[in-house]
Parts: structure tokens; C-alpha cells; sequence
């Protein structure tokens, strides 16, 4: 949330990784899907997402980049 309260209305903005502490991949990737959870309510729009190769698809978010709309 800190993320999206931090962001300027209509500006695009990565999710911060490395030297935050959002460093560790589990917890990007939660982070991650609270924004993603935001962007389903019409708050934000998801710009750019990867995730990281996964036999079954759903491998950890390892970036994204977001919009603030509201």
C-alpha cells in the first residue's frame, strides 16, 4: 500500500525491489498482488507485470510497473 499511497496520480510506477524492503521475493510478490487487488477496484491500472517461469504459470512476480488513477 505504501507503494501506492507514495505514487502521483497518473504517473506510471515500478514497484521498488532492491534495497526496499520488498527485496525478498515472496514478499515482492505480495505486494505485488495487493496492487493487483487495487487495480480490480479501478484504483490503479497494471502497466507491466513478469513473473518468473513456473511449470504450473504461476510463478512469483518479480516486477511490475503500475498507474495511480484514483
Amino acid at each position: 500500500m505504501d507503494a501506492y499511497l507514495d505514487s502521483g496520480f497518473g504517473e506510471i510506477t515500478e514497484l521498488p525491489r532492491a534495497g526496499s524492503a520488498l527485496e525478498h521475493p515472496l514478499v515482492f510478490d505480495s505486494a505485488a498482488r495487493e496492487l493487483q487487488k487495487l487495480a480490480a477496484q479501478g484504483r490503479l491500472e497494471i502497466i507491466d507485470e513478469h513473473r518468473q517461469p513456473a511449470a504450473d504459470g504461476n510463478g512469483l512476480i518479480d516486477r511490475l510497473r503500475f498507474r495511480r488513477l484514483q
